[in-house]
């Protein structure tokens, strides 16, 4: 028993890439809106430098996950057999069309017809690659994992960081934002990340196995999920109350937010590894 901290690879790998997916489509929405706007352009694509420095972060942790680099391109054997491999290949196609469009775009050899198309591609790709990380663990034997929570809060995890690590972005390069449908949107993550918790919670009493009782698996379980929430409201205040004061947040204000609120995902992914389990028995194909 424990906070599923000991698979802190895997808690970075997928909580940051999601964010990363977030905030790739929100910026990507600010620079086509600003498609008349040359320099606001070109300064939205610079910022955006830190999305790939964070997808970079999130495939280091993935690799240190596998014991060695050297192993890296085994998890890429079964794609189309296995939702890790597949999960994996879609992560590196999304990382490789979604830089490749950035280092074209700041070299200014991007056409800029090709350019949108290019990134409406790659903004989709990120959610394929979300998508891809939830079938991961859509495994039958794992009966805390096998269930619509786990696709739900990945996908809600995008909500919650990747609209303000965009907020972020976009302030840094001084490009008008519409800061409170965004900020909405991130609200709404919240509320249904709390109803997730909540029915997940009064469904883990009749998750068992033969020696085991799932609700026992994690005892401090309540508690981390408080701080959590007061973690991601934190930061998610630091974004809302300048906007509701109607006054700009500031660039400072908005990266502390955001690490609030990787913060706070970062302990909920935690709990989600803790709540690992088996049930029965599973054939390899």
């Amino acid at each position: 028993m424990g906070s599923g901290w000991h698979e802190w690879p895997l808690v970075l790998f997928t909580v940051l890439g999601q964010c990363v997916a977030g905030a790739t489509i929100v910026t990507g929405l600010g620079w086509l809106a600003a498609r008349h706007e040359p320099a606001e352009q070109r300064r939205i694509v610079l910022t955006m430098f830190f999305l790939w420095v964070i997808m970079g972060i999130a495939f280091f942790a993935s690799v240190l996950h596998l014991g060695s680099p050297l192993r890296a391109f085994n998890s890429l054997n079964r794609v189309g057999a296995s939702a890790l491999s597949n999960e994996i290949a879609s992560g590196s196609v999304f990382f490789a069309v979604g830089g490749f469009w950035w280092l074209l775009s700041v070299l200014g050899k991007m056409p800029a017809a090709l350019g949108r198309v290019w990134l409406l591609v790659s903004m989709v790709l990120g959610l394929l690659f979300v998508w891809a990380m939830t079938r991961v663990y859509q495994i039958d034997t794992v009966p805390t994992w096998y269930n619509g929570y786990t696709t739900a809060s990945f996908f809600l995890t995008v909500l919650l960081t990747g609209p303000l690590f965009a907020a972020l972005l976009l302030k840094l390069a001084k490009v008008p934002f519409n800061g409170k449908f965004f900020a909405a949107v991130s609200v709404l993550g919240y509320l249904l990340s709390v109803a997730v918790v909540v029915l997940q919670t009064s469904e883990l009493g009749f998750i068992h196995s033969s020696v085991q009782q799932a609700n026992a698996l994690l005892p401090d379980w309540g508690r981390l999920q408080v701080w959590r929430f007061v973690l991601l409201a934190a930061g998610l205040g630091c974004w809302i109350c300048p906007l509701l004061r109607r006054v700009p947040p500031r660039a400072v204000g908005l990266a502390l937010g955001l690490v609030l609120v990787l913060v706070g995902e970062l302990i909920g992914r935690g709990l989600f590894y803790g709540l690992h389990m088996t049930v029965g028995m599973a054939i390899a194909g």
